[in-house]
Order: C-alpha cells, then structure tokens, then sequence
C-alpha cells in the first residue's frame, strides 16, 4: 500500500477546502396578492397568504412598541 512521501502543506488543504464555502443565491418568488417577494412554498410575510388564501393574519409593524 503506497504511502505518502510528504506532509500536505497547509495552504494546499485551507484552498481545497474554501472551494466548497460559496454562498447559493436565496431563491424568491413574486406573491399572488400583494407582489411582494417571497420564499417558494411559505406564508407571505406581508399579506399572510398562501395558495391564494389567507393563512396568518400579517402582524402589525407596530404592535407592542411604544415610541413617545
């Protein structure tokens, strides 16, 4: 069994591994009601709707917050 001569230096295993650490692009898509963009397959954060009906009422920016 063939073993190697050298130690693999450190510069030649830190690039092999930073090749695989690219960011994918987050894929979104338009919503039906309010054309705002969304995640595929998930509730629309502003309207709340899902497969053209409402799933979650939208929560209100300003529930809860006292600006004054």
């Amino acid at each position: 069994m063939a073993n190697p001569k050298w130690k693999t230096p450190r510069s030649k295993t830190r690039s092999r591994r930073a090749a695989n650490w690219k960011l994918n692009p987050v894929t979104t898509v338009e919503c039906s009601q309010c054309h705002q963009a969304k995640l595929p397959h998930f509730v629309c954060p502003a309207c709340g709707f899902y497969d053209g009906r409402l799933v979650v009422e939208p929560k209100d920016e300003h529930a809860g917050h006292s600006h004054g």
